[in-house]
């Protein structure tokens, strides 16, 4: 393929996955310009021990934004400890990779099969539309506007026009948000042409770690779920070759490169499958150079300070829409695997969605803390405390 073509079949992936991938830092508080690094750099990582054969950029991962939130809350807003966390998280993701190749895929689906996975990405979604609404009330014509047009991209957009609808629903909300004066200008013209990304490193804490490692569970059947359907798109059986154990090594290194910068967790990103179906380019090393590309854009501080700028309501519009994308998925993971509704993955599943979504309320309300004290202040609780108990509570009732 001619230089030329490989480079704008490159930006066209950076573009599909730029909107979600600078979405998750924003919305924790992480900085956009390291994700874009650690995004870059760990796709790289990635396609290193995967044989360079799997066409996949490794992005933002949406499953940790309310567990970053979360100890944010808990530490001050010190998300180093956050990193902490992520690091231990890709720890955790290294270790699965060596149990794949040992126990093989379907001994860890019968420990996470749909009625334990489907709860814990539902609670993932419905757990953040507080925060996305939150936002959206610094002015909800503006956060209106921007869901909607995100909304209507999505259901009638076509090829590669519909995968760019975040893109295209944020630059359309910013635009309107510059006359009623909603954007800082001043962030944009203080910002540097091009400056060495805020990186950081990370802090540890037990608190923090409990908190956020628990979320691989969700991620972990995800990332199959990613591989299986690039395989499916590319005509090739990536879990068998280079096999499952390859990919989700490749996972924890890009994750463990990111909690150690100071970037969200990375995972592989449905977006950029969708641009193989739609240009039939399955050459990986397309993909490779859009990682470079999305590391050079991490040291142009003009697109940091760009990003910094958006106003809150176009990102809580946005936030709304993509958070209940992600309940959605939650609920179809259930009806696509067929889960007998049954007395006992009923009782699973709901005991789930209790515990991640009802004992926040009953907290507020009684002053009943629903979790595992850790320290002093600090428990698991919501998504963690969920994904724990529904492990266990199904191994213990389907264990035949």
């Amino acid at each position: 393929m001619a230089p030329h073509k490989k480079t704008v079949l490159g930006l066209q992936h950076l573009i599909a996955m730029f909107g979600a991938t600078v979405l998750v830092p924003i919305l924790t508080g992480l900085n956009p310009s390291v994700a874009l690094v650690s995004a870059g750099a760990g796709t790289l990582l990635f396609h290193a021990v995967t044989k360079r054969m799997v066409p996949v950029f490794l992005g933002s991962s949406f499953a940790f934004i309310p567990v970053i939130i979360r100890v944010g809350q808990l530490y001050g807003d010190d998300l180093r400890y956050a990193q902490g966390g992520i690091v231990v998280a890709g720890i955790l993701y290294i270790l699965m990779s060596f149990a794949a190749k040992s126990i093989g895929v379907k001994t860890i689906r019968r420990f996470l099969p749909a009625q334990v996975v489907g709860p814990m990405i539902i609670i993932i979604g419905l757990s953040l539309i507080p925060v996305a609404l939150d936002m959206s009330s610094y002015h909800y014509p503006v956060a209106l506007f921007t869901f909607i047009t995100a909304l209507l991209i999505s259901l009638r957009g076509r090829g590669f026009f519909r995968q760019l609808s975040i893109l295209i629903a944020v630059a359309l909300g910013y635009v309107i948000s510059i006359p009623l004066q909603l954007v800082d200008i001043s962030i944009i013209t203080a910002a540097p042409l091009v400056a060495v990304p805020a990186f950081s490193l990370p802090k540890f804490d037990f608190g923090a770690i409990a908190i956020i490692s628990p979320v691989v569970l969700a991620v972990l059947m995800e990332h199959v779920g990613d591989i299986t359907m690039n395989g499916e798109v590319v005509k090739k059986d990536f879990v068998k070759e280079p096999g499952l154990h390859r990919t989700l090594l490749g996972d924890g290194l890009a994750t463990l490169f990111a909690g150690f910068i100071g970037g969200p967790a990375n995972t592989t990103y449905g977006e950029n499958t969708g641009v193989l179906a739609i240009t039939k380019n399955y050459d990986p090393s397309t993909l490779r150079l859009a990682a470079v590309f999305a590391i050079i854009l991490g040291f142009v501080a003009k697109l940091g300070g760009v990003l910094n700028s958006i106003p809150v309501p176009v990102m809580g519009g946005i936030s709304l829409m993509l958070f209940g994308m992600i309940a959605l998925v939650g609920f179809n993971t259930i009806r696509w695997n067929k889960v007998v509704l049954n007395w006992k993955n009923i009782l699973v599943m709901v005991t789930m969605l209790f515990l991640g979504l009802g004992a926040e309320y009953v907290e507020a309300a009684l002053g009943i803390t629903i979790g595992i004290p850790i320290a002093q202040d600090v428990a698991i609780t919501g998504l963690s405390f969920a994904a724990i108990v529904g492990v266990l509570l199904n191994a213990v009732l389907n264990r035949e």
